[in-house]
């Protein structure tokens, strides 16, 4: 209670300052308008701009890829596989979507404070609040992200071991040719050596039977029939390592990579309600950043809460024309909230609410309170 009985006394000191400085104000020493072609700059100035809310869609797709092994029409035969890859494909998925909003100058409202007297406002409050912005705010300073994508896992040779001991063969024959020797024709022997390469199907099979072999070492290891490999996790280790080299000859290879994908949406009204294209997914093609591109429509609706539609409609009471004329009222602006989705037809890959100015109002701070002398 004493406390009160102390502060109450400096606050109606604060009060009737204020009105004593505020009632000496003339009408036509501080304009506000917004800038525009006819708006002449003059020194002294201040210039400010509303705020407007930017979506930053973070797009995450993941790009699978197979590719058949050499062996593959062999694999059921050979080892006893089936179901394996047997032609190239690429599919993408999408893994996540994240929304993020960044509040960026307005540039159809940008105002200009000018007066020929000492000015007195509570822009530096409003800034902090977000509802006015400096025309260089920070938000231009954040991070740039790279373009640059994670390149694929095999760049190299996929199959740099086809499994065959050895790929061309080398035969070695006997031939004769007839020599003239005075009055008859001897045969006279000679080496030929004839080199023939190996068919698809024979390296699968020598391939297969090299697997198999693998198959029972690491058997006999496991059980302790054989002293011939070290007896330690290194042989079992690399066993491993090419039984997998071998099997996918048969089986194929398949990996998966993700790549980012980055837009930039900007809100507008008349988008309340209803379902935009912001862009496009193809299962064989992947993200497509063009509304109008090949795939399914990714849709973002955009469901205004209203909570500020009526702000517009309180008007102060003016005594005169005089009064109506002033221009020394700050104008910000207040956001609305709004619930964001997106769907990929009848899936929902997003929900989210946030603010967004533009789908607010723009509304002035009464004159008495902002600019004074």
């Amino acid at each position: 209670m004493k406390r009160m009985i102390v502060i109450l006394p400096a606050v109606l000191a604060m009060v009737v300052a204020g009105c004593s400085v505020f009632s000496a104000r003339t009408a036509g020493d501080t304009v506000v308008m917004p800038l525009g072609e006819e708006v002449t700059v003059t020194d002294g100035s201040l210039v400010y701009a509303l705020p407007m809310t930017v979506f930053e869609i973070d797009i995450t797709a993941e790009k699978r890829i197979e590719v058949p092994g050499p062996y593959a029409a062999y694999a059921a035969e050979m080892i006893g596989l089936d179901r394996v890859i047997s032609s190239a494909k690429e599919t993408w998925s999408l893994t996540d979507v994240k929304l993020n909003t960044a509040e960026e100058l307005d540039p159809s409202k940008f105002y200009i404070i000018q007066g020929t007297t000492l000015m007195q406002t509570n822009m530096l409050a409003l800034r902090k609040s977000g509802l006015v912005m400096d025309i260089n705010p920070d938000v231009y300073n954040r991070t740039v992200h790279t373009e640059l994508q994670n390149r694929d896992d095999y760049s190299g040779l996929l199959f740099p071991d086809r499994g065959a001991y050895e790929y061309v063969a080398t035969r070695t024959d006997t031939a004769y040719r007839l020599v003239k020797a005075d009055t008859a024709f001897i045969r006279v022997p000679y080496i030929v050596q004839k080199k023939k390469g190996m068919t698809v199907e024979e390296e699968a099979r020598e391939a297969a039977d090299r697997l198999l072999e693998l198959r029972e070492g690491r058997h006999m290891i496991l059980t302790g029939e054989t002293n011939i490999f070290p007896q330690d996790g290194a042989a079992i280790g690399e066993i491993n390592r090419l039984e997998r080299e071998y099997t996918s000859l048969f089986a194929g290879k398949t990996w998966s990579e993700s790549k980012h994908f980055r837009i930039w949406v900007t809100p507008e009204p008349a988008m309340a309600g209803e379902k935009t294209t912001v862009f496009t997914f193809s299962v064989s093609r992947g993200v497509i950043l063009t509304p109008d591109g090949e795939g399914q429509p990714v849709e973002m609706e955009i469901i205004p809460s209203g909570k500020t539609k009526e702000l517009n409609l309180v008007v102060r009471p003016v005594a005169s024309q005089k009064e109506l004329a002033l221009s020394d009222r700050l104008y910000y602006r207040v956001p609305d909230v709004a619930e964001i989705t997106l769907t990929l037809g009848d899936e929902r890959l997003l929900t989210a609410r946030k603010l967004i100015y533009q789908f607010g109002n723009t509304v002035a701070l009464p004159a008495n309170f902002i600019i004074g002398r």
